[in-house]
């Protein structure tokens, strides 16, 4: 049992608020990061209720920092009249080595940044965004196809 003024480990809970599943078949995800979300009061609380969307958003580099845009967080049910703006732009914080690293990265052709997953962290919101490359129409059909056949082996080894 440890002592009164002993320092205890940190243990983080991990709960997923929003995920863009879309994302993950119209994207070849090369890396992934994770970065903190600059949100109002009534963002975090919106979140919290399961009013957030990740759909046709995309993060992108201006003035040495990362902007996520078109993200959905709808208002607060018990706001009042400063409640915030739905697809208002958020401030994605990351290191500045980072964002030179994303920036100089998605600046190449076919790149981007995409938004996988929202989720909290202990008390903090982050978002875990990818550098992505977009697939062409047959590597979608051919990721279909694998994850049919996947599909089949695992149920048919499970009717063994």
């Amino acid at each position: 049992m440890p002592k009164k003024n002993e320092a205890q480990p940190r243990t983080f809970t991990r709960k997923d608020l929003a995920s863009n599943r879309r994302a993950r078949y119209a994207y070849e995800i090369l890396e992934t990061y994770e970065a903190g979300i600059a949100l109002q009061g009534t963002e975090i609380k919106a979140m919290r209720d399961g009013k957030s969307n990740l759909q046709g958003s995309y993060a992108f580099p201006e003035k040495g920092e990362l902007w996520l845009y078109g993200a959905h967080i709808a208002p607060y049910s018990y706001g009042n009249q400063s409640n915030h703006e739905p697809r208002r732009p958020r401030k994605l914080l990351l290191h500045k080595d980072q964002i030179e690293e994303l920036h100089s990265k998605a600046s190449q052709k076919g790149l981007t940044i995409v938004p996988l997953k929202l989720y909290l962290k202990g008390r903090l919101a982050k978002l875990e965004i990818a550098l992505a490359r977009g697939k062409r129409q047959y590597q979608k059909k051919r990721s279909i196809m694998e994850r049919d056949i996947n599909r089949d082996i695992r149920r048919y080894l499970k009717q063994r």
